[in-house]
């Protein structure tokens, strides 16, 4: 009898409601790949977007569909021509075929490394999409020590890592999130600044000589904000505002650019090293998936959200 694995599935385009779990065959390793017994799994907001249909002319896709791309977990099986992994060794990564959110799955080598000793299980699982994203948020602003750069969604799974990033940098960074979030951003070196009614005054007040750069992990609003405040177009950037980016000549780098095995090796290596945290809002087992989606979706999680397979 061929072995069980479970995964989660949609059939059609809905809100969570849509979302099972179906017990699939484990999954054979092709060339290149390996299959990886998964431990944790982080969910993000994309994910959500393209399981309700908003994202299809984007992101088109067969239905029944999986879902999920951050992972990491222990090898079980090695394909043809993927020897730099062995069964038995931990790893994190990535999947590019709405697949991770599975107790297996198969896995490019070239979209993993080894998961350093004693990170976290979570943190791993969670790294990929705000590892990635971040550094290349940060990239596309090139901030330079001694500027003020302001982040929206400061205090989110991106954005935790975006001003971790830039303080490690030197940078004065203005923190946009909820006042609830004020003093864990201030322990990261940062200056909270609450959004809101007025934040453009706040912004102001925190930065009297002016903001540098800007970047937004909510809404165009934070990029007219951003005009506003006198902040060169190219030195804007967004990850979730692609239409106004377009309209206003900002930038609008996501992680497709920095998903290397280089860049994931660096951003895992910072974060063993606990140079950067990773902050876990949340696990939940497989069978919860639609629950770890609401709360996610009332979007005020402090970090990431992880699935435990």
């Amino acid at each position: 009898m061929n072995a069980t694995a479970r995964a989660v599935r949609f059939d059609e385009y809905g809100d969570r409601s849509v979302l099972y779990v179906a017990d699939v065959p484990v999954p054979e390793p092709a060339e290149g790949e390996v299959v990886v017994a998964v431990r944790a799994a982080g969910i993000n907001p994309g994910e959500a977007s393209i399981r309700s249909g908003a994202l299809r002319d984007v992101f088109p896709g067969p239905l029944p569909s999986g879902q999920g791309s951050d992972l990491a977990g222990v090898v079980t099986a090695v394909g043809p021509g993927a020897g730099e992994f062995a069964p038995g060794d931990e790893v994190l990564g990535f999947s590019l075929r709405r697949s991770s959110h599975a107790t297996h799955v198969a896995v490019p080598v070239a979209q993993l490394v080894p998961k350093p000793e004693g990170m976290d299980w979570s943190a791993a699982g969670a790294l990929y999409v705000i590892g990635c994203t971040a550094y290349a948020a940060v990239r596309a602003v090139d901030p330079r020590p001694g500027e003020t750069v302001a982040v929206s969604a400061a205090a989110g799974g991106v954005g935790s890592v975006v001003v971790q990033l830039l303080a490690a940098r030197g940078v004065n960074v203005l923190a946009i999130a909820s006042a609830g979030n004020a003093d864990w951003l201030a322990a990261l070196g940062t200056t909270p600044v609450p959004y809101g009614e007025g934040l453009r005054e706040r912004l102001v007040e925190a930065a009297p000589k002016g903001v540098d750069a800007f970047i937004d992990l909510f809404g165009p609003e934070y990029l007219d904000l951003a005009v506003d405040l006198g902040v060169p177009p190219d030195r804007i950037e967004t990850i979730i505002s692609f239409a106004r980016a377009r309209e206003l000549g900002a930038k609008a780098e996501g992680s497709d650019g920095a998903s290397t095995k280089e860049v994931l090796a660096e951003m895992a290596g910072r974060v063993a090293a606990g140079e950067i945290e990773i902050p876990v809002a949340g696990t939940y087992p497989l069978d919860r998936v639609a629950d770890a989606f609401a709360e996610l979706e009332r979007r005020h999680t402090h970090g990431k959200i992880v699935l435990i397979p």
